[in-house]
């Protein structure tokens, strides 16, 4: 098996993502004292080894549902934004006492999908974490559950994994390390998988499970952790409880899944958030577009288009499938879904008569393209 240390060793940036279970005592409520572990840990990887630490915290509404002493999590969306938003101060009220014995002050930042998909506020995301870093503070993430509006009950960022894998991308941390209450990715005999190259295979391993507090499962994991190689960065699932985790983590020991990034090379910002922001609609190719797109390095001509799904305008993103159902790529197109109805399956020369001014060579070209 290869040797962790190598690449765990030269971290700088770091993203720390904590699920509602692993922060939870047995009564539901928030354990004040485990937070206070992880806080110890996190300053003194900031004091000793002078890396720049990101918290993604959830909680916030199990410990609205503690604090208001409830049986259960509500599913009434405007009750739940409520529960959310008594247990976010109270989130951060733990968060923050856990940093003071260590001097260090913390940040809240509350997103929502729309600070993603939107390119100049995903670039504002950044710039203020950096700045939180720069004035010696710790920023602590969350989904912004008071005001979301896809849905709690259903989906937003999805849950906090792909949240951890969003921010992670945005900030081009080194890696991303999720804690949870399992030891990792399990094999068939419920022992941890300790390294990870390929997601596919990885996913056959999945399991449905998850917590009744959580939104999460190790599906959610696969999907943070292929957002997260894909851009060239290093991903980890571990047992959060296990003691000194992150220290243990980052001196290469063998604890918890460890995904590898498939390259060296790690995508451009630009690509990231194509990457990253919710797409509009999909594109399905043929074969001969797909082999063009993945093995040619080649833009998305209409010629190769079968159908498409959803209704997008250009500049938006949108996910280019194989006829099999199989994501290919992402991409910003230069046509609305319309226009790409009435042109595809057509040569350049026909697209140019039918749209005449309006007519681009490529519905997605190669350089807002990026690879699934």
């Amino acid at each position: 098996m290869p040797d962790r240390l190598p690449l765990l060793n030269s971290v700088r940036s770091l993203v720390v993502k904590l699920g509602t279970q692993l922060l939870s005592t047995k009564e539901g409520r928030l354990d004040t004292a485990f937070v206070a572990t992880v806080a110890h840990q996190i300053a003194r990887l900031r004091d000793e080894k002078q890396i720049a630490i990101t918290i993604v915290s959830s909680g916030a509404i199990g410990a609205g549902v503690a604090e208001l002493n409830l049986a259960r999590r509500p599913t009434d969306l405007a009750k739940l934004q409520a529960v959310a938003a008594i247990g976010q101060r109270r989130l951060m009220d733990v968060w923050a006492d856990a940093f003071e014995s260590h001097r260090v002050p913390v940040a809240q930042l509350l997103l929502t999908r729309e600070d993603v998909d939107v390119r100049a506020r995903y670039l504002n995301l950044r710039n203020t974490i950096h700045a939180v870093h720069e004035v010696g503070g710790i920023p602590i993430v969350n989904e912004n559950d008071t005001i979301s509006t896809d849905e709690l009950v259903k989906i937003t960022f999805g849950d906090n994994d792909i949240l951890a894998a969003t921010v992670a991308s945005a900030l081009r941390a080194d890696l991303l390390i999720l804690l949870t209450v399992v030891d990792g990715l399990l094999d068939a005999a419920g022992k941890p998988v300790r390294m990870v190259t390929s997601i596919e295979q990885a996913q056959q391993l999945v399991r449905s499970e998850k917590s009744p507090l959580g939104k999460g499962g190790m599906n959610s994991k696969l999907l943070a952790a292929r957002l997260t190689t894909g851009a060239g960065e290093a991903f980890v699932v571990a047992n959060g409880r296990t003691a000194d985790v992150l220290p243990r983590i980052l001196a290469g020991e063998e604890i918890g899944t460890l995904f590898v990034p498939p390259t060296s090379r790690r995508r451009a910002g630009r690509s990231r958030w194509i990457g990253t922001a919710r797409h509009a609609g999909t594109i399905v190719v043929d074969a001969g577009a797909a082999r063009a797109i993945v093995e040619k390095n080649k833009s998305l001509l209409p010629a190769g288009i079968v159908k498409i799904d959803g209704t997008f305008e250009r500049g938006d993103v949108v996910v280019i499938q194989g006829i099999d159902g199989t994501p290919i790529a992402r991409g910003l197109t230069n046509y609305s879904a319309e226009d790409v109805n009435r042109i595809r399956g057509k040569k350049t020369a026909e697209v140019k008569s039918m749209l005449a001014e309006r007519a681009y060579d490529e519905v997605v070209h190669r350089d807002n393209l990026v690879l699934a």
